[in-house]
């Protein structure tokens, strides 16, 4: 990392793992020392009515910040939205630490509440506020929290521990200098990032606009169309046929099912390390079973509930929250078992309809979905809701003919998002080096000066 920038001229041992050796006028801290923590809780008469802006663990990483806030009464918030926050703090999540759940707070708005899962830490008169925002986001220090958890299924750090971790104490005008570099070099790498984070999401509206031109057109463009008679299908291809998506279901019995309801699955003691998957909406996306984080409930339980399994070329369904977003099971999980009502599985006659061809034709649902959807705190689909869907119903051999001629334009756009994925990692890569040289003193940027674009080099 030190390539393009020039090194201090004298270091010395820190005596910090994290840290290794640095300037020879740096000291080290704990960071209780250059910080308070959890200064401010929302009171706990504050009137039900009362709007607040909450933050969770699952909205924040140590790279992207808080990408996402939820508005809520106080009355109906979580538990757990109790801490409150201001500008230039920063929160750390002290639980499932290996989510590097940590991002500065910048200008928040007054009513924002943070989850009592984060540690708030507000640095001090020797601590700049810009400075602490990158310190707590080096490599090095997020590291010491995951190694200072405790827990392997759910590991987490005490705040105690937490501000007992040694930090860089370095001259006030010197932090600032850091942070003000890092602030205009992170700046010119996230604009890159969000090039190739909208170039992806572009790929993926294409990838999904030829799925639902296949599922609902076929392959042949001169062949002569009837209207469906429903409004997200259209015209489909005059020798489909229409019907109700309960008619291609197998014809046994729990064919198709939801989730149990969560109270009967949700004791600690169902959960083994090993065992039978469980399957979770985030388990279910439009690219497939996503097995990361998947959770296992112990063999006897997954008999008792029996009627919610499901096996290889099931189709998966989730219907609460983001509605529609569908997979078939992998035929290496032999068996699994539906973790909550949030998510259904359906067994299709395969003589009548392909298994995967269905999954295409509900991913291209979603707006028809959204629009049936029952609605209170998040939408949802009933069981019946989905049992009367109305699908496009193709010759089973038309169905083989547009999977595999759809499946060879799908993997071109895969290659490209997947090379848009990497580069995007690359430069999220660079940007936390960058940022755990600097706070570290890898570099010196003191006599750093941001360069001034002349016009002629813009035009």
């Amino acid at each position: 990392m030190t390539g393009r920038y020039q090194a201090y001229p004298e270091y010395k041992k820190s005596g910090v793992n994290w840290l290794e050796s640095i300037p020879v006028h740096w000291e080290v801290r704990p960071l209780k020392y250059l910080s308070s923590c959890n200064d401010e809780v929302i009171n706990e008469k504050t009137a039900p009515d009362h709007e607040v802006e909450y933050v969770d663990i699952g909205s924040v990483s140590a790279v992207d910040g808080i990408s996402k806030t939820e508005k809520m009464v106080f009355g109906s918030a979580p538990s757990r939205a109790r801490r409150k926050v201001k500008d230039g703090d920063v929160i750390v999540s002290t639980v499932r630490t290996y989510l590097e759940a940590i991002a500065p707070i910048t200008n928040p708005p007054e009513n924002m509440l943070v989850s009592t899962g984060f540690a708030v830490i507000r640095p001090n008169s020797n601590f700049d506020k810009g400075f602490a925002s990158y310190c707590l986001r080096a490599r090095g220090f997020i590291e010491e929290v995951v190694t200072r958890s405790v827990g392997v299924s759910y590991p987490a750090i005490n705040s105690t521990d937490l501000i007992n971790i040694k930090t860089p104490l370095i001259p006030i005008n010197e932090q600032q200098k850091i942070a003000n570099f890092l602030d205009h070099e992170t700046a010119k790498t996230d604009t890159l990032i969000a090039k190739q984070e909208k170039l992806i999401e572009l790929l993926k509206e294409k990838r999904q606009a030829v799925i639902s031109h296949a599922v609902t057109r076929g392959l042949n463009p001169d062949i002569p169309m009837k209207d469906s008679g429903v409004e997200w299908l259209g015209e489909v291809p005059k020798h489909w046929g229409i019907g109700a998506l309960k008619h291609i279901v197998k014809q046994k019995r729990n064919s198709m099912v939801d989730g149990p309801f969560g109270s009967s699955v949700n004791t600690t003691e169902d959960y083994v390390d090993e065992g039978i998957p469980v399957v979770r909406t985030v388990n279910i996306t439009n690219k497939g079973f996503n097995k990361e984080n998947l959770m296992f409930m112990r063999e006897a339980k997954f008999r008792d509930l029996d009627r919610h399994a499901v096996y290889p070329n099931d189709v998966l369904f989730s219907k609460v929250g983001t509605i529609g977003n569908a997979c078939l099971l992998p035929i290496d999980v032999p068996e699994a078992i539906l973790s909550t009502t949030g998510s259904c599985k359906i067994t299709v006659e395969e003589h009548d309809y392909i298994p995967s061809f269905l999954v295409w034709v509900i991913q291209s649902m979603n707006q028809q979905l959204m629009l049936i959807a029952n609605s209170n705190v998040q939408p949802f689909l009933n069981m019946s809701n989905i049992k009367n869907l109305t699908i496009p119903m193709p010759p089973v051999r038309e169905q083989k003919e547009i999977i595999e001629t759809t499946i060879t334009k799908l993997e071109i756009m895969d290659e490209a998002i997947i090379k848009s994925g990497s580069l995007r990692s690359v430069l999220k890569e660079r940007k936390t080096a960058l940022i755990s040289a600097a706070v570290t003193g890898k570099i010196d940027v003191r006599d750093w000066q941001a360069r001034i674009i002349k016009e002629e080099e813009v035009a």
